[in-house]
This record gives C-alpha cells, structure tokens and sequence, in this order.
C-alpha cells in the first residue's frame, strides 16, 4: 500500500477519533439536556464519518474496488443524525424539559441606553 493511502487513512482515523471524544465528552459534561443533545450530534456524527471515509479508502486501496456500501453508511449517517435530533429536541419542547442553565437577566432599556452613551 502506497504511504499516501497510509497517511490519509491515518489523518481521517485521528480525525474521525477527535471529534468522537469531543461529542462523548459533551454528552457527559454538558448541564443540561438541549446542550447535552448538541454533542452526539454534531461532534460524533463528524467523528464517525471521518472513521467511515478512512475505513472506506482503505479497504478500497486493499480490494482495488470502490466500497460503495460505506458511502452509503457515511450519507445516510449524515441524513439521520440531525433529523433524529431534531425529533428529539421537538419532543423535550413539547413535554417541556427545563433549561439548567443560569440566564443572564436583561438590563431595563434606560440603563442599556446610558452605557450606550458613555
């Protein structure tokens, strides 16, 4: 296998890897559940992907035949991802799931306009 196949393979794993990390790590840290959804979602849809095209042009390289089965994989991972989130995210509006996160509370319009004009 030529090293320009290794090497990419390699960057779309570490890639792939990365952002799986980051989307666990916001699953689990995240505070409360609408920011706990971004996570899954967009980081490890983006690291599973990555996974995938690696995969895909590797094995590609190895069977000199185009893996047409896991461009299949990585699209409809693409399309499922987000519309599953937004399934859920309309489901928690609709049952009211509560925001954990502290909110900034606005100041009057005559304070806003004073600091607007110093």
């Amino acid at each position: 296998m030529p090293l320009w196949v290794e090497v990419t393979v390699s960057v779309f794993l570490l890639f792939g890897a990365f952002f799986a990390l980051v989307g666990s790590i916001g699953l689990a840290k995240l505070p409360d559940f609408f920011r706990r959804l971004h996570g899954p979602t967009k980081a490890t849809t983006l690291g599973v992907g990555g996974m995938i095209l690696g995969s895909m042009l590797y094995f590609t390289q190895m069977e000199h035949q185009f893996q047409f089965q896991e461009l299949l994989i990585t699209l409809f991972l693409f399309i499922t991802a987000p519309a599953s989130a937004h399934i859920v995210a309309k489901a928690a509006l609709h049952l009211k799931v509560q925001h954990k996160a502290k909110h900034t509370e606005q100041q009057p319009e005559e304070e806003q306009d004073k600091e607007a004009d110093s």
